[in-house]
Order: C-alpha cells, then structure tokens, then sequence
C-alpha cells in the first residue's frame, strides 16, 4: 500500500523521531510511505481559538497536498480528529458542495497510527520488543474525538517484555488541551497534578501516549516535580509508536 505520512506541524517541529518511527513501522510491514513536503498546519489550533476563516484556508492547502493519498496515517490523533469531525463543519459553512465531497473523502482516508494498524491492518503484533512498566494514557481525542477503541492497547500486549500497567482514572483529560492550557493554566495544571499522581500510583516507569502534544504536557508536569527521566523513581514519556519501533528496549 503506499501510505502518505500526514506528520503534524507539532510532530515536524518538536518531535521528529515519531514521524521517523511511524515511517519505519510501516515500512517494516511492506508498505511505501511518502512524505508530501508541502504540508503545513491542519488549522487545529485556528479551529479552536475561533479563526474560522484562517482554519478554512488551511483545509483548501491539506485537500491540495493530500488529494491523490491512496491513505494518510498521522502520529496524533487530535490532527486527525481535526481533519475528520472539524474538517466537515468548516465545509458545510461555505455551502460549497464540492468542497464538502473532497472534505469527505480525504477524510475517510486519513487514520491514527494505532486504529490504522489494528482496525485496516488486522495488525496487533509488528515485532517490538520492550523492558519496562508502561502505562497508557488514552488521550481525549483518540477516546472521544475518533474513538481508537482499544487499539492502542492491544498494541502495547503484544510488544515482548513489556509489562502494561493499569492507569487509575485513565479517562480524565491531563488538563493540556492545546489552547485550553494557555487560556487556562490554573485549571490545566490542576488536572494535570492529579495526573502525574495517577501515574505515580500505576508504578510505570514509562507513560506512553498517541499524542505527543500531550505527553509534552505531562512531561513539562514531570519535570517540575522532579520525576522526569531515567534515574531511579524517573519516569519518561514515549509516544506509542517509539515503543512499538523499539528491539529490546532501543530504538531501531
């Protein structure tokens, strides 16, 4: 299959070993990935923050960059749920219909890693092995943006050695939500101290993400409490698709 990567601005910029570790997964399954370098922004953070019309433009930009994707698989499942639940409202307030078509059918093509691997592919197993207690956290876009189910999961029990440990109230949001944090930094950091208690009291020593934009968050939490890193009680923060590219706990 030849698969177009949709990285992320967030994921360009900041954490360029993710897209890398999604392109060798997929290519160690067989398939061909491309990178269309003209990709910018999807308009997320626009979106949010109420620039409509500047989110719309850059909806026109994805449609022309990924046009003649066979697939689109990204690292983020926030970027994705912009292109498949916001992407369609944006449309639908031009009132131009051909817009809505491609909207629509760029959409169906565009996948999370993880639901792409386990709900396309019928992939749980891609030959990762792993040491360390690893924890989850469900990020509320994967949950209820596009809802991946419990392929994330499902992914991380098949990676060798790796032990999944169970997150308390795995289901409340770490607080970052994007602009959410910004507009809102008492309440986010709130959210985000019971959190980092939660994944204190699930023992992992890796806490493991679909989305780094809030492993970012966690992370940034981690640091100021002084629990980030490799140290004795350190705890790191690794997107899923790092893990599942690692052999016997390196990167390949």
């Amino acid at each position: 299959m030849r698969i177009a990567l949709f990285v992320t601005c967030f994921n360009d910029a900041l954490f360029p070993g993710t897209g890398r570790a999604l392109v060798r997964i997929l290519e160690d399954l067989g398939h061909q990935v491309t990178f269309p370098p003209d990709q910018t922004c999807c308009g997320q953070i626009h979106f949010n923050t109420g620039y409509r019309t500047e989110a719309c433009r850059l909806l026109l930009r994805f449609l022309k960059v990924f046009e003649d994707a066979e697939v689109l698989v990204a690292p983020s499942a926030s970027c994705v749920a912009m292109v498949r639940e916001q992407y369609p409202e944006l449309a639908r307030d031009t009132g131009d219909g051909g817009l809505m078509s491609g909207v629509e059918a760029v959409a169906s093509r565009t996948f999370e890693l993880s639901e792409f691997l386990v709900g396309k592919l019928g992939v749980e197993d891609v030959g990762a092995s792993f040491e360390g207690r690893v924890v989850l956290h469900p990020t509320c876009h994967s949950v209820r943006g596009i809802d991946v189910a419990d392929a994330p999961e499902r992914l991380l029990r098949a990676v060798k050695r790796l032990e999944l440990a169970e997150l308390p109230n795995a289901l409340e949001c770490c607080g970052f939500g994007g602009t959410f944090s910004v507009k809102n930094p008492d309440t986010s950091l709130a959210m985000l101290s019971d959190k980092i208690r939660d994944i204190q009291d699930s023992g992992a020593d890796v806490v493991t993400a679909v989305d780094n934009s809030c492993l970012m968050h966690i992370a940034g939490g981690l640091r100021r409490m002084g629990l980030l890193g490799e140290d004795a009680g350190g705890i790191r923060t690794m997107h899923l698709a790092e893990i599942l590219v690692s052999r016997e706990g390196s990167l390949s």
